[in-house]
């Protein structure tokens, strides 16, 4: 947990700006909610990772056989 003495500490820091106006850029529009969500959706950096991830998980699965520990623990 944080302590209230450091919260404070900080945001005396930062007094000088905190009841600033927020900036609204005349030149460029702004963004809508649309495209700026899409900026921070998950994408797929390399193509087929996934499908390789996941046909690695199939193939260990198959040869998987159980030990004793894993027998103990189900039962």
């Amino acid at each position: 947990m944080v302590q209230p003495t450091f919260i404070f500490a900080v945001m005396g820091e930062y007094d000088d700006i905190i009841n600033l106006p927020h900036h609204v850029s005349k030149k460029h529009p702004q963004m809508t909610m649309w495209n700026r969500a899409a900026q921070f959706a998950p994408f797929a950096a390399v193509k087929g990772y996934e499908e390789a991830v996941m046909e690695t998980v199939r193939k260990n699965e198959e040869s998987y056989e159980p030990q004793y520990e894993d027998i103990q623990m189900s039962i």
